[in-house]
């Protein structure tokens, strides 16, 4: 086992990755305005840059990873993050729209890989009984990007053009790229089983069934997120000036519940799974009431981070264990259900608001989500144990 020390560095260089990954998923969203007027395209043109991006993350996520189904794990993740700090760049020289949208795209086949891969090198520094914690604190360098890092870019973006913001972005990739070189140790059973064995595990029905309970959870967290501006400032009544302060609070609880998540999937993963789920059921629901109240509201917008964001660490330790033998493929695969699970929260709540059911109506349908979700859970674990018998 690695020292103490070598651990944090490693565990450092993968979480700085995940910073930068999930910086540039967010940051065009403020800037969508400035960036189509300096392009000549619509609101509407522009803001396929967030849909490609995620329309390509959760394509290239199986894609990529299995294209490297034999390089040493280590390698890969070099190879992504020099992906990476192309697609940036790319898109900070880009002369028009549709150059920008090809940089957007070569990021985001990154970003699946990378966030797949980059967890089953974080579990394997640490003991067994401490993976989800080490998961978790790789995971902390996405939640950080949503707190801190889209603000600054958006910030950067808007006082010194948009440009600027790929360009810090494809700087904050080449400080992780060299840190992954320099603490990331490339481990002797770090390769990947090839594409055979990586497409093998997909055989077993509990792998699809953990897939779709990382959609279907993830789904539920995001129905409250993906609108949560409008219900705070049309239904709570806050002003906008609230607003980010009160998204600050949100950062602050989905940080704290990633590293929960991570410790009590430790302890007991599949109570926790449970445990979680129910969590961030019964979190929109109380905040479906709250939301009508200013100071309920507040508490209950940390509540929804930190119940949302403790599943991270869970749904990826799970399907970990279930494709056990050969798992990039499959973390991959779940990188790419997180994406599909926010698309199909922020399709259906757009439907019921279109439908005249009310700004709310997104977060009971977050509730059904996680019913289901949790139903999966229960039908993924049944599975598991009759094929151990």
């Amino acid at each position: 086992m690695y020292s103490k020390r070598r651990r944090a560095f490693a565990l450092g260089a993968l979480a700085l990755g995940a910073f930068g990954i999930g910086l540039t998923e967010f940051v065009v969203v403020g800037m969508l305005g400035p960036l189509g007027a300096d392009l000549r395209v619509s609101l509407p043109t522009a803001g396929l840059l967030v849909t490609g991006y995620a329309a390509a993350v959760a394509v290239g996520a199986p894609v990529i990873t299995a294209a490297g189904a034999r390089l040493p794990r280590k390698t890969m993740l070099v190879v992504l993050m020099s992906l990476f700090i192309t697609g940036n760049v790319l898109a900070a020289l880009a002369p028009g729209y549709g150059v920008l949208m090809a940089g957007r795209v070569v990021s985001a086949l990154c970003h699946g890989a990378f966030m797949g891969i980059g967890p089953i090198m974080a579990a394997s520094l640490v003991a067994p009984e401490r993976r989800s914690r080490a998961i978790a604190l790789m995971m902390t360098g996405l939640t950080v990007s949503n707190v801190v890092g889209v603000p600054f870019g958006t910030a950067l973006g808007l006082q010194l053009g948009w440009r600027s913001a790929f360009w810090a972005i494809a700087l904050i990739g080449a400080a992780a790229l060299a840190a992954i070189v320099a603490c990331v140790p490339a481990r002797p059973d770090g390769a990947s089983h090839g594409l055979g064995g990586e497409l093998a595990v997909f055989r077993r029905p509990q792998v699809w069934l953990v897939l779709t309970t990382t959609m279907l959870g993830w789904g539920a967290a995001y129905a409250a997120i993906t609108f949560l501006e409008p219900m705070l400032t049309r239904v709570a009544g806050f002003g906008a000036s609230a607003v980010p302060w009160l998204l600050l609070l949100f950062g602050a609880g989905l940080t704290g519940g990633n590293l929960l998540g991570g410790r009590l999937a430790d302890r007991a993963l599949v109570p926790t799974l449970y445990g979680t789920v129910v969590a961030a059921i019964a979190a929109l629901a109380g905040f479906a009431f709250a939301v009508h109240q200013q100071l309920p509201a507040a508490i209950m917008v940390f509540v929804l981070g930190a119940t949302g964001f403790a599943m991270v660490p869970v749904f990826q330790t799970r399907v970990m264990d279930v494709a056990k033998e050969a798992p990039s493929l499959a973390s991959s695969v779940n990188a790419s259900a997180f994406n599909v699970g926010i698309a199909l929260s922020a399709w259906l709540g757009g439907l019921a608001i279109d439908g005249g059911l009310g700004l709310v109506a997104p977060v009971w349908i977050g509730v059904a989500l996680g019913v289901a979700a949790l139903a999966t859970a229960v039908a993924s674990r049944a599975a598991e144990l009759r094929a151990a018998r």
